[in-house]
């Protein structure tokens, strides 16, 4: 094989300009106002539109060395957090050029190695200090928000202005009580609901009022109905409509209804004055102004903090939430919907016309439902060796066998519903759709364990392996009481996507809940579920770590401040005892001549990353505008004595950078941005570490048959072949 050698020159670092170039593609990205980006496909002529790092470097070509390890820090980034990924791109490339700069000044790679490295983990350290439990931010966002007299004992009224689909919390509601009968545009009758979730409750929030069209109570006195909820009030009182921005009151204690006014009320004082569930205003903070992915958490948030209270579970379990993607609809109609939707062929669609409505026998499989599938770890009988396993006869016989075998299977265990993990064999589809079974494949781990939780149903691997004749299942295996309908609108329409058909899998009791995520643009879907995944991330992170950073920039403004300090510090004492910030006494030795240099060098990066923000959200007209502002800080934050103290005053006021506030409501009130913490830090050092790892690399060695392109490239003086 032919082989190249190309020196990497200490002063234009190859590598290091690289990562400059690709992270430069995503400048825009970084912020809460970001600003999206066509991915055009040159062979199809298709496009996507993308929003988030992840979606961009899967885009780009990443031919080199440099932008792979790029790929790879930021997908491990994305693996593990699924939130930070603009971040660690934009401080690639800020940094990249940081170090090409101390390059230029002659400054050796371990001197700017070793001094980034103790630069970034005291910078670490610093702000611990704006560091934030979720139970303090909690108490201060709900206090803030209280209205006078809002924490007195109230009596509120359930609707449902979340995304909670209209006929979903209709049929949720009839899940309260055995005999409660609720019908959508009809008559309503309400008994007292207990707080028993294995029947299924669900507790919608309250918020802004509906249009309310008249109805007849069961009573035939004249009522009316809120639009998007099933809740109906008596016309012999006066309508009280809860016009709150958050969540409904709820009580603590199971909530009753008010049978004789056709009414459900929710009276007492809840832990929370504002009614957020304890997780609704860190939601809104966690967001960073993205409305329509709060708007969704705030009923799935509503939905599991009453489920918790009654079952004891987890408040907020990321793993009890799906998405299903609908291009082709208006974004009005997303909605949560509790249970499994899911896309299905028009063909499949036909099959749960027969028996949408009632009570079908569900089977989950845990694997292919194919005849040549294995399980993982299986091993073929040793000391055999095989010439032929079948002839192409004997082959179409064999699967013709197995299918046989498997639909006599499930027509003796009389199932009618069956959930796939992987794929599924076509031919034995096509035979379940003409006996009326309806098959779904591709379904994930989380939904088969919620179903058969709900269902009493038990995952198989096998149903008929025809070469050692066994099946696994039996009737135990076989689950009941799950019902199977098409998907309707929040207007109760039913919904046909072109060639796919949206239908919802519902059980009584179960604890899934489905995000339905739709746009009339086909080519923002992507988008839209990133921006869901990122927020409900976000969220997830918070409560894991069990405190945040403070948001609007106020960290990395003191991060900056921290790393000037130690640069202006280095340059006054010359002794190694000199250097505060320091734990390596050896460090401050020998890199005293360098560390100046290398530490503006880092607090060139941060100063990047606060102007770029400033810029994206509108908050400077340009870099100029925006390091000026930055420097008053500064200033004023070296003033002051204490950085840390300064930045969290600032925060207080709202006053960072005139961002430490998002707008969430009409009358221009703004609340507190944060941060996650363990998701940013791992952010920064990531980004640091991909960083230095080029840095220090001294050559690339390129193997394989290109000899003749490398020859005939214009970089071709740049090797030395071997």
């Amino acid at each position: 094989l032919a082989m190249a050698f190309r020196d990497v020159n200490s002063r234009r670092h190859i590598g290091l300009q690289q990562l400059s170039s690709l992270a430069l593609a995503g400048r825009t990205l970084l912020g809460p106002m970001k600003s999206c980006k066509f991915i055009v496909d040159e062979s199809t002529n298709q496009s996507t539109l993308i929003c988030s790092a992840v979606r961009l470097i899967e885009s780009l070509d990443l031919t080199s060395a440099a932008g792979q390890l790029l790929n790879e820090t930021i997908q491990a980034q994305n693996k593990e957090f699924k939130t930070g990924m603009s971040t660690l791109l934009f401080l690639v490339g800020a940094w990249s050029n940081a170090v090409l700069e101390c390059l230029q000044q002659n400054v050796p790679v371990s001197a700017i190695v070793s001094v980034m490295c103790e630069g970034l983990n005291s910078c670490c350290e610093k702000v611990q200090c704006l560091q934030i439990s979720v139970h303090d931010v909690n108490k201060e966002l709900c206090s803030s928000s209280v209205r006078p007299n809002s924490s007195k004992s109230k009596t509120y009224q359930i609707a449902c202005d979340s995304f909670l689909n209209p006929q979903i919390f209709l049929y949720f509601q009839k899940d309260i009580s055995a005999s409660e009968e609720l019908v959508p545009g009809n008559s309503c009758s309400h008994q007292e609901a207990d707080c028993n979730f294995k029947k299924g409750l669900v507790s919608p929030l309250a918020g802004f009022a509906s249009i309310a069209s008249p109805v007849k109570s069961a009573d035939n006195k004249s009522a009316s109905v809120i639009s998007g909820s099933a809740v109906t009030a008596s016309s012999c009182k006066p309508k009280k409509l809860t016009h709150s921005r958050y969540f409904s009151a709820l009580a603590k204690s199971p909530f009753s209804s008010e049978l004789g006014n056709s009414q459900v009320y929710l009276s007492g004082q809840s832990a929370y004055p504002c009614e957020c569930y304890g997780l609704g205003h860190l939601a809104m903070a966690l967001s960073h102004g993205n409305q329509p992915s709060m708007k969704l958490l705030k009923s799935i948030v509503a939905y599991q903090h009453k489920r918790a209270e009654c079952s004891g579970s987890s408040q907020f379990n990321i793993a009890e939430i799906v998405t299903c993607c609908l291009p082709g609809l208006p974004e009005s109609y997303s909605c949560v919907c509790p249970g499994f939707i899911t896309l299905v062929s028009p063909e499949q669609a036909t099959v749960i016309k027969h028996f949408e409505d009632k009570p079908l026998r569900i089977l989950l499989v845990d694997g292919d439902l194919t005849e040549q599938y294995r399980h993982l770890g299986f091993t073929k009988p040793c000391n055999v060796r095989t010439i032929l396993e079948r002839s192409s006869l004997q082959e179409d016989r064999s699967g013709d066998l197995w299918l046989n075998s498997t639909l006599d299977i499930l027509i003796s265990s009389e199932v009618n519903l069956v959930l796939v993990k992987g794929n599924v064999c076509e031919n034995l589809m096509e035979g379940c759709i003409a006996k009326s079974i309806l098959v779904i494949g591709s379904v994930t781990q989380n939904v088969l364990c919620a179903i058969g939780a709900a269902t009493g149903a038990q995952p198989v691997t096998y149903l008929a392996l025809f070469v050692f004749f066994v099946t696994q299942l039996n009737a135990s295996c076989v689950g009941s009481g799950a019902q199977v309908e098409l998907w309707r609108a929040g207007d109760g329409r039913a919904t046909e996507l072109g060639e796919l058909v949206p239908v919802r899998i519902k059980v009584q009791g179960i604890a899934l809940l489905t995000a339905v995520l739709t746009t009339a643009v086909a080519s923002k879907m992507q988008l839209i579920e990133d921006q869901f995944w990122t927020f409900v991330y976000r969220l997830h992170h918070a409560l894991n770590d069990g405190k945040v950073f403070l948001g609007g920039g106020a960290v990395e403004l003191l991060c900056l401040s921290h790393s000037q300090m130690l640069a202006e510090q280095s340059l006054k004492l010359a002794n190694k005892n000199a250097v505060k910030g320091f734990h390596s006494p050896w460090l401050a030795a020998s890199s005293t001549e360098y560390k100046s240099v290398v530490l503006q060098a880092l607090a060139s990066g941060w100063n990047q990353y606060l102007s770029v923000v400033m810029c994206n959200a509108a908050k400077a007209a340009s870099e100029f505008e925006a390091r000026t502002l930055i420097d008053h800080h500064l200033r004023k934050a070296a003033d002051c004595g204490s950085p840390s103290a300064y930045v969290l005053k600032e925060f207080r006021r709202g006053d960072v950078f005139r961002g430490g506030s998002v707008p969430f409501t009409d009358d221009g009130e703004g609340l507190k941005v944060y941060d996650n913490v363990t998701a940013k830090t791992e952010a920064w050092r990531r980004a640091l570490d991909l960083v230095l790892l080029v840095l220090q690399t001294d050559a690339e060695i390129i193997t394989g048959p290109k000899r003749n392109q490398l020859l005939n490239s214009h970089a071709s003086s740049e090797f030395m072949f071997l």
